[in-house]
Protein backbone atom coordinates (compact mmCIF):
# COMPACT_ATOMS: atom_id res chain seq x y z
CA UNK A 1 0.00 0.00 0.00
CA UNK A 2 1.54 3.35 -0.58
CA UNK A 3 1.85 5.89 1.97
CA UNK A 4 -0.67 8.59 0.40
CA UNK A 5 -2.84 5.79 0.42
CA UNK A 6 -2.51 5.09 4.26
CA UNK A 7 -3.00 8.18 5.31
CA UNK A 8 -6.79 7.85 4.53
CA UNK A 9 -7.37 4.89 6.86
CA UNK A 10 -5.86 7.24 9.70
CA UNK A 11 -8.70 8.39 11.80
CA UNK A 12 -9.22 12.16 10.42
CA UNK A 13 -9.44 13.72 13.72
CA UNK A 14 -5.88 12.09 14.63
CA UNK A 15 -4.20 12.49 11.57
CA UNK A 16 -3.87 16.50 12.20
CA UNK A 17 -4.39 16.17 15.93
CA UNK A 18 -2.31 18.73 18.35
CA UNK A 19 -0.01 16.84 19.97
CA UNK A 20 1.36 16.99 23.31
CA UNK A 21 4.82 19.43 23.76
CA UNK A 22 7.05 16.93 26.44
CA UNK A 23 10.30 18.45 27.64
CA UNK A 24 13.33 17.20 25.39
CA UNK A 25 15.82 14.68 26.60
CA UNK A 26 19.48 15.90 28.55
CA UNK A 27 20.98 14.75 25.49
CA UNK A 28 18.97 16.93 23.04
CA UNK A 29 19.52 19.99 25.52
CA UNK A 30 23.38 19.47 25.72
CA UNK A 31 23.88 19.15 22.14
CA UNK A 32 21.76 22.32 21.84
CA UNK A 33 23.23 24.34 24.01
CA UNK A 34 26.99 22.64 22.75
CA UNK A 35 28.07 21.93 25.92
CA UNK A 36 28.08 18.13 28.17
CA UNK A 37 25.43 16.64 29.19
CA UNK A 38 26.77 16.65 32.81
CA UNK A 39 26.69 20.51 32.18
CA UNK A 40 23.31 21.41 31.59
CA UNK A 41 21.33 22.33 34.33
CA UNK A 42 17.75 20.63 33.51
CA UNK A 43 15.19 22.44 35.64
CA UNK A 44 12.01 22.17 33.09
CA UNK A 45 10.12 18.59 34.13
CA UNK A 46 9.52 19.03 37.60
CA UNK A 47 11.56 15.52 37.90
CA UNK A 48 13.33 14.90 41.19
CA UNK A 49 16.99 16.11 41.65
CA UNK A 50 17.56 13.19 43.59
CA UNK A 51 17.74 9.46 42.10
CA UNK A 52 15.65 6.66 43.88
CA UNK A 53 16.22 5.18 46.67
CA UNK A 54 19.63 2.60 46.54
CA UNK A 55 16.41 -0.21 47.35
CA UNK A 56 14.91 0.74 43.79
CA UNK A 57 18.30 -0.25 41.81
CA UNK A 58 19.11 -3.46 43.65
CA UNK A 59 15.11 -4.47 43.23
CA UNK A 60 15.09 -3.80 39.98
CA UNK A 61 17.92 -5.37 39.42
CA UNK A 62 16.33 -8.35 41.20
CA UNK A 63 13.56 -8.76 39.24
CA UNK A 64 12.43 -12.09 37.32
CA UNK A 65 11.81 -9.48 33.18
CA UNK A 66 10.78 -13.01 32.03
CA UNK A 67 7.87 -13.07 33.98
CA UNK A 68 4.21 -11.04 33.45
CA UNK A 69 3.57 -8.62 36.40
CA UNK A 70 0.32 -9.71 38.43
CA UNK A 71 -2.38 -8.50 36.25
CA UNK A 72 -4.12 -7.85 39.43
CA UNK A 73 -1.52 -5.34 41.05
CA UNK A 74 -2.48 -7.08 44.14
CA UNK A 75 1.20 -6.58 46.22
CA UNK A 76 0.81 -2.79 44.47
CA UNK A 77 -1.86 -1.74 45.67
CA UNK A 78 -1.51 -3.54 49.29
CA UNK A 79 1.71 -1.29 49.47
CA UNK A 80 0.26 2.00 48.31
CA UNK A 81 -3.12 0.85 50.91
CA UNK A 82 -0.35 0.83 53.45
CA UNK A 83 1.24 4.18 52.30
CA UNK A 84 -1.78 5.74 52.00
CA UNK A 85 -4.13 4.05 55.04
CA UNK A 86 -6.95 3.85 51.88
CA UNK A 87 -8.15 0.16 51.35
CA UNK A 88 -6.83 -1.51 48.92
CA UNK A 89 -10.12 -1.90 46.76
CA UNK A 90 -10.13 1.67 46.14
CA UNK A 91 -6.81 1.65 44.34
CA UNK A 92 -5.49 1.37 40.99
CA UNK A 93 -1.70 1.79 39.57
CA UNK A 94 -1.36 2.53 36.15
CA UNK A 95 1.95 3.26 33.83
CA UNK A 96 2.10 7.10 35.44
CA UNK A 97 -0.80 8.64 36.03
CA UNK A 98 -0.98 9.61 32.75
CA UNK A 99 -1.91 6.39 31.59
CA UNK A 100 -5.11 6.45 34.34
CA UNK A 101 -6.32 10.22 33.07
CA UNK A 102 -6.37 8.12 29.52
CA UNK A 103 -8.76 5.48 30.94
CA UNK A 104 -10.85 7.69 32.21
CA UNK A 105 -11.52 9.13 29.06
CA UNK A 106 -12.42 5.96 27.20
CA UNK A 107 -14.62 4.62 30.45
CA UNK A 108 -16.65 8.18 30.36
CA UNK A 109 -16.09 9.86 26.97
CA UNK A 110 -17.61 9.52 23.90
CA UNK A 111 -17.31 11.74 20.20
CA UNK A 112 -19.02 15.01 21.62
CA UNK A 113 -18.93 14.65 25.41
CA UNK A 114 -17.87 17.32 27.37
CA UNK A 115 -14.81 17.96 30.18
CA UNK A 116 -14.17 21.21 32.15
CA UNK A 117 -10.70 21.97 32.94
CA UNK A 118 -9.46 25.40 34.74
CA UNK A 119 -6.91 27.61 32.78
CA UNK A 120 -3.97 27.25 33.06
CA UNK A 121 -3.33 23.94 34.05
CA UNK A 122 -1.22 20.43 33.17
CA UNK A 123 -1.72 20.42 28.98
CA UNK A 124 -2.63 16.29 29.38
CA UNK A 125 -6.13 17.02 29.94
CA UNK A 126 -6.51 18.81 26.89
CA UNK A 127 -4.11 16.59 24.83
CA UNK A 128 -6.84 13.41 25.76
CA UNK A 129 -9.82 14.92 24.92
CA UNK A 130 -8.41 15.85 21.55
CA UNK A 131 -8.04 12.11 21.20
CA UNK A 132 -11.40 11.48 22.41
CA UNK A 133 -12.88 13.64 20.48
CA UNK A 134 -14.20 15.91 23.32
CA UNK A 135 -15.17 19.07 23.27
CA UNK A 136 -12.67 21.22 26.06
CA UNK A 137 -14.34 24.02 27.81
CA UNK A 138 -11.84 26.37 29.77
CA UNK A 139 -12.61 27.76 32.95
CA UNK A 140 -10.01 30.83 33.89
CA UNK A 141 -8.73 31.19 37.04
CA UNK A 142 -9.16 34.47 38.69
CA UNK A 143 -5.87 36.54 39.60
CA UNK A 144 -4.29 34.86 41.83
CA UNK A 145 -4.69 31.68 39.84
CA UNK A 146 -7.66 30.22 42.15
CA UNK A 147 -10.53 28.87 40.92
CA UNK A 148 -13.79 30.22 40.10
CA UNK A 149 -16.48 27.89 41.10
CA UNK A 150 -19.60 29.94 39.91
CA UNK A 151 -18.01 29.94 36.32
CA UNK A 152 -17.44 26.57 36.74
CA UNK A 153 -21.08 25.51 37.77
CA UNK A 154 -22.32 27.73 34.74
CA UNK A 155 -20.18 25.98 32.73
CA UNK A 156 -21.51 22.58 33.19
CA UNK A 157 -24.28 21.57 31.16
CA UNK A 158 -26.22 17.92 30.33
CA UNK A 159 -22.87 17.01 28.01
CA UNK A 160 -20.15 17.78 30.60
CA UNK A 161 -18.99 14.56 32.30
CA UNK A 162 -15.18 14.95 34.16
CA UNK A 163 -13.62 18.08 35.39
CA UNK A 164 -9.96 18.18 35.85
CA UNK A 165 -8.58 19.82 38.51
CA UNK A 166 -4.55 19.79 39.19
CA UNK A 167 -3.84 20.72 43.14
CA UNK A 168 -1.36 21.91 43.67
CA UNK A 169 -1.93 23.23 40.20
CA UNK A 170 0.93 22.68 37.60
CA UNK A 171 2.45 25.24 36.24
CA UNK A 172 0.68 27.49 38.98
CA UNK A 173 1.58 26.02 42.56
CA UNK A 174 -1.92 26.71 44.13
CA UNK A 175 -3.82 24.32 46.18
CA UNK A 176 -7.56 24.02 45.50
CA UNK A 177 -9.41 24.07 48.99
CA UNK A 178 -11.97 21.09 50.48
CA UNK A 179 -14.86 24.04 50.26
CA UNK A 180 -14.44 24.21 46.09
CA UNK A 181 -13.75 20.56 45.62
CA UNK A 182 -16.87 19.38 47.75
CA UNK A 183 -19.09 22.06 45.26
CA UNK A 184 -17.50 20.18 42.22
CA UNK A 185 -18.61 17.01 43.78
CA UNK A 186 -22.17 18.22 44.34
CA UNK A 187 -21.86 18.81 40.73
CA UNK A 188 -22.79 14.97 40.17
CA UNK A 189 -19.85 14.81 37.80
CA UNK A 190 -16.39 12.73 37.39
CA UNK A 191 -14.28 15.37 39.46
CA UNK A 192 -10.50 13.97 38.95
CA UNK A 193 -8.21 15.71 41.38
CA UNK A 194 -4.85 15.14 40.27
CA UNK A 195 -2.42 15.51 43.43
CA UNK A 196 0.64 14.33 41.81
CA UNK A 197 2.84 16.95 43.87
CA UNK A 198 0.62 15.49 47.33
CA UNK A 199 3.84 14.84 49.09
CA UNK A 200 5.55 18.28 48.81
CA UNK A 201 2.02 19.85 50.40
CA UNK A 202 0.46 16.93 52.38
CA UNK A 203 -3.02 18.19 51.11
CA UNK A 204 -5.28 15.55 49.85
CA UNK A 205 -8.66 14.81 48.60
CA UNK A 206 -8.48 11.16 49.42
CA UNK A 207 -10.33 11.29 52.52
CA UNK A 208 -13.16 12.10 50.19
CA UNK A 209 -13.22 9.08 48.54
CA UNK A 210 -15.16 6.72 50.59
CA UNK A 211 -17.75 9.57 50.57
CA UNK A 212 -18.42 10.22 46.96
CA UNK A 213 -18.40 7.94 44.02
CA UNK A 214 -17.78 10.45 41.79
CA UNK A 215 -14.37 11.48 43.02
CA UNK A 216 -11.07 10.20 41.25
CA UNK A 217 -7.66 11.33 43.31
CA UNK A 218 -4.78 10.75 40.91
CA UNK A 219 -0.71 10.78 42.39
CA UNK A 220 2.51 10.26 40.86
CA UNK A 221 5.99 8.10 41.91
CA UNK A 222 7.61 10.39 39.62
CA UNK A 223 7.98 13.08 41.93
CA UNK A 224 8.98 12.49 45.20
CA UNK A 225 10.25 9.00 44.50
CA UNK A 226 12.24 9.87 42.00
CA UNK A 227 10.46 7.33 39.42
CA UNK A 228 10.03 9.39 36.56
CA UNK A 229 11.76 6.98 34.02
CA UNK A 230 10.04 3.89 35.08
CA UNK A 231 6.14 5.48 34.57
CA UNK A 232 4.39 4.29 37.35
CA UNK A 233 1.15 6.40 39.16
CA UNK A 234 -1.92 5.12 40.79
CA UNK A 235 -5.64 6.39 41.29
CA UNK A 236 -7.85 6.38 44.59
CA UNK A 237 -11.54 6.00 43.69
CA UNK A 238 -14.56 3.98 44.70
CA UNK A 239 -14.23 -0.06 44.02
CA UNK A 240 -16.78 0.69 41.39
CA UNK A 241 -14.47 2.79 39.22
CA UNK A 242 -11.61 0.38 40.09
CA UNK A 243 -13.20 -2.98 38.63
CA UNK A 244 -14.26 -1.04 35.39
CA UNK A 245 -10.72 0.11 34.91
CA UNK A 246 -9.26 -3.33 35.70
CA UNK A 247 -11.24 -4.57 32.95
CA UNK A 248 -10.46 -1.69 30.44
CA UNK A 249 -6.88 -1.89 31.20
CA UNK A 250 -4.02 -3.37 28.97
CA UNK A 251 -3.63 -6.43 31.57
CA UNK A 252 -0.23 -6.11 32.36
CA UNK A 253 0.02 -2.03 31.98
CA UNK A 254 2.50 -2.35 35.05
CA UNK A 255 5.62 -3.40 34.01
CA UNK A 256 7.77 -5.54 36.45
CA UNK A 257 10.38 -3.35 36.75
CA UNK A 258 7.99 -0.34 37.72
CA UNK A 259 5.98 -2.67 40.12
CA UNK A 260 9.89 -3.41 42.15
CA UNK A 261 10.60 -0.02 42.07
CA UNK A 262 7.38 1.27 43.56
CA UNK A 263 7.43 -1.36 46.19
CA UNK A 264 10.89 -0.70 47.14
CA UNK A 265 9.70 2.90 47.48
CA UNK A 266 7.20 2.78 49.62
CA UNK A 267 9.31 0.43 52.15
CA UNK A 268 11.39 3.62 52.62
CA UNK A 269 8.95 5.74 52.35
CA UNK A 270 9.83 7.72 55.27
CA UNK A 271 13.62 8.52 54.28
CA UNK A 272 12.03 9.75 51.12
CA UNK A 273 10.06 12.04 52.52
CA UNK A 274 12.82 13.43 54.56
CA UNK A 275 14.72 14.10 50.96
CA UNK A 276 11.26 15.57 49.58
CA UNK A 277 11.05 18.06 52.84
CA UNK A 278 14.41 19.20 51.87
CA UNK A 279 13.19 20.07 48.27
CA UNK A 280 10.85 22.20 49.98
CA UNK A 281 13.28 23.92 51.94
CA UNK A 282 15.29 24.71 48.77
CA UNK A 283 11.96 25.95 46.85
CA UNK A 284 11.34 28.35 49.54
CA UNK A 285 15.04 29.63 49.44
CA UNK A 286 14.55 29.99 45.71
CA UNK A 287 11.68 31.60 45.84
CA UNK A 288 13.68 34.29 48.45
CA UNK A 289 16.33 34.51 46.12
CA UNK A 290 13.94 35.21 42.54
CA UNK A 291 12.05 37.99 45.13
CA UNK A 292 15.50 40.09 45.65
CA UNK A 293 15.70 40.29 41.80
CA UNK A 294 14.40 43.25 40.03
CA UNK A 295 11.39 42.75 37.93
CA UNK A 296 10.83 39.52 38.43
CA UNK A 297 7.73 38.15 40.48
CA UNK A 298 7.63 34.24 41.62
CA UNK A 299 4.14 33.02 42.51
CA UNK A 300 3.94 30.99 45.87
CA UNK A 301 4.00 26.95 45.24
CA UNK A 302 3.16 24.26 47.18
CA UNK A 303 4.76 21.87 44.65
CA UNK A 304 8.25 21.50 43.60
CA UNK A 305 8.57 23.89 40.92
CA UNK A 306 7.94 27.88 40.56
CA UNK A 307 5.85 29.98 38.21
CA UNK A 308 7.96 32.98 37.30
CA UNK A 309 6.63 36.41 35.87
CA UNK A 310 8.48 39.48 34.42
CA UNK A 311 7.32 42.32 32.65
CA UNK A 312 5.88 42.07 29.27
CA UNK A 313 8.29 40.42 26.66
CA UNK A 314 10.96 39.80 28.95
CA UNK A 315 9.94 35.98 29.56
CA UNK A 316 11.02 34.81 26.49
CA UNK A 317 14.23 36.94 26.28
CA UNK A 318 15.73 35.58 29.71
CA UNK A 319 14.20 31.99 28.57
CA UNK A 320 16.10 31.55 25.65
CA UNK A 321 19.45 33.31 27.28
CA UNK A 322 18.85 30.95 29.79
CA UNK A 323 19.12 28.31 27.51
CA UNK A 324 22.41 29.24 25.82
CA UNK A 325 23.55 28.69 29.32
CA UNK A 326 22.92 25.19 29.36
CA UNK A 327 20.04 25.70 32.06
CA UNK A 328 16.84 25.00 31.01
CA UNK A 329 13.18 25.63 32.05
CA UNK A 330 9.82 25.26 30.90
CA UNK A 331 7.67 28.03 29.03
CA UNK A 332 4.17 27.76 28.13
CA UNK A 333 1.98 28.85 25.14
CA UNK A 334 -0.75 30.70 25.73
CA UNK A 335 -1.75 34.08 26.51
CA UNK A 336 -2.06 33.90 30.32
CA UNK A 337 1.51 32.82 30.78
CA UNK A 338 3.11 34.52 27.82
CA UNK A 339 5.33 36.62 30.49
CA UNK A 340 5.66 33.56 32.65
CA UNK A 341 8.29 30.46 32.56
CA UNK A 342 8.20 27.66 35.84
CA UNK A 343 11.14 26.66 37.05
CA UNK A 344 11.86 23.06 38.95
CA UNK A 345 13.46 22.94 41.99
CA UNK A 346 16.77 21.20 41.37
CA UNK A 347 19.72 21.20 43.94
CA UNK A 348 21.10 23.98 45.90
CA UNK A 349 24.05 24.25 43.64
CA UNK A 350 21.60 24.34 40.47
CA UNK A 351 19.55 27.05 42.24
CA UNK A 352 23.01 28.89 42.64
CA UNK A 353 24.03 28.69 39.01
CA UNK A 354 20.44 29.70 38.20
CA UNK A 355 20.26 33.27 40.24
CA UNK A 356 23.64 33.89 39.01
CA UNK A 357 22.47 34.03 36.06
CA UNK A 358 19.26 35.46 36.14
CA UNK A 359 21.60 37.96 38.10
CA UNK A 360 22.84 39.29 34.90
CA UNK A 361 20.07 39.03 32.46
CA UNK A 362 17.33 40.86 34.36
Amino acid sequence: MASSDIKKLVRPHLATVESYQPVDPPELLAKRAGISEKDIIKLNGNENPNPPHPAVREAVANTPFNIYPDPLQRKVRNAISNYTGIDADHIIAGAGSDELIDLLFRLFIQPGDTILDFDPTFGMYAFCARLAQAELKYVPRNETFDLDIDAAKQSIDARTKIVFLSSPNNPTGNLASEEHIRALLDTGRVIVVDEAYFEFCKQSAADLVPEYENLVVLRSMSKWAGLAGLRVGYGIMSPTLVNYIIDIKSPYNLNIAAEAGLLASMEHASELQEAVDAIVDERERMISLLQALPGVKPWPSAGNFVLVQFAPGKAEEIFQSLAKRGIFVRKFGGERLRDCFRISVGTPKQTNALIAAMKELV
